[in-house]
């Protein structure tokens, strides 16, 4: 126990990226755990639970400003990532992590941490869910996807916070932007929702965002000079396999048979789209058709994952 202890203390002191060591929640994985695991507590559990015997809350204009905050908030990452090396700096075949204090070096490491922070903001689609009980799009897998994403991007911000792995970041910023967009359009109401026809395509992007993800890794495995951590590549990689095998099936479960009618009316991928022409404040305040399920690209079951709920990004 005594060396396990000693590989700690030396790989968080000793391994870990100086810069960032004393930025918020950095000295230490514990406290990011330990929101992970309450997260997941409280989406499986106790929010269920407290809303058991209450009625869904109506959540319209917040689902509009929360929406637009994340839209606003993943373009200035993306910009920042652009900016800090993106941009004519970084070189896409193989970059290596930039540990100085130079100013370009210390702005990738602050939208590096930002990125890190957006994690638990995401925390909040799964608490629109709960609040509107709609426990049936809160799967365990949905759960373990957003729980993990906050553990998984600290260890990148302690040990690399920035170089070749952050172009990772980089798209699915960009993505993000797109898709918060989409939600927030679709929260306005049917008047609006005729701007958002490209929904399909909306699904195709992101797919087209994993293979971009683990074709950049890969390629770095077929440079023998580069130097980056291998560790980071194949990490990054098996999201983006993980995430292409998901949403290609969701894609086409739900589109390749032109003669058949969608499951449900509600298109969005990641939160309920709202039906103003429904009741607000009880369980038909959302489309959806009888007897169908509405998509989601994590199910409780193997077998069902792809028909039956809708991805999340």
């Amino acid at each position: 126990m005594e060396s396990v202890y000693n590989w700690y203390e030396d790989l968080m002191d000793n391994r870990g990226d100086p810069r960032v060591k004393d930025w918020p929640m950095m000295s230490s994985p514990w406290p990011t755990l330990a929101a992970c695991l309450c997260y997941a507590v409280c989406a499986r559990k106790i929010g269920p639970t407290l809303m058991a015997n209450r009625k869904p809350f109506e959540l319209r204009n917040v689902l509009i400003v929360y929406n637009l905050a994340q839209t606003i908030f993943s373009a200035w990452i993306f910009y920042e990532y652009l900016a800090s090396g993106w941009w004519g700096h970084y070189d896409f075949r193989c970059q290596l992590v930039d540990y100085s204090r130079s100013p370009r070096a210390m702005r990738m490491a602050n939208t590096c941490w930002w990125y890190y922070f957006s994690k638990f903001t995401e925390f909040f689609d799964t608490l629109f869910f709960v609040l509107r009980k709609k426990n049936e799009h809160v799967s365990m897998l949905h759960v373990i996807h957003h729980g993990i994403m906050p553990m998984s991007v600290w260890f990148g911000l302690k040990f690399a916070p920035g170089g070749h792995s952050t172009f990772f970041a980089l798209l699915n910023t960009f993505v993000h932007i797109v898709m918060y967009f989409y939600y927030m359009v679709s929260a306005m109401g049917p008047k609006y929702q005729t701007y958002i026809w490209w929904k399909k395509y909306l699904t195709a992007f992101q797919m087209v965002q994993f293979v971009l993800i683990f074709s950049h890794q890969l390629q770095v495995l077929f440079r023998p000079s580069c130097q980056y951590p291998r560790v980071f590549v194949y990490w990054i990689a098996m999201h983006g396999f993980l995430f292409l095998f998901l949403f290609s099936d969701f894609y086409k479960a739900r589109y390749n048979k032109a003669d058949r009618k969608p499951r449900s009316n509600n298109n969005g991928l990641c939160m309920t789209v709202l039906d103003e022409s429904s009741s607000l404040n009880g369980k038909n305040g959302y489309k959806h058709e009888e007897g169908s399920s509405v998509p989601n690209s994590y199910a409780s079951s193997a077998a069902d994952a792809f028909v039956r709920r809708r991805p999340i990004s």
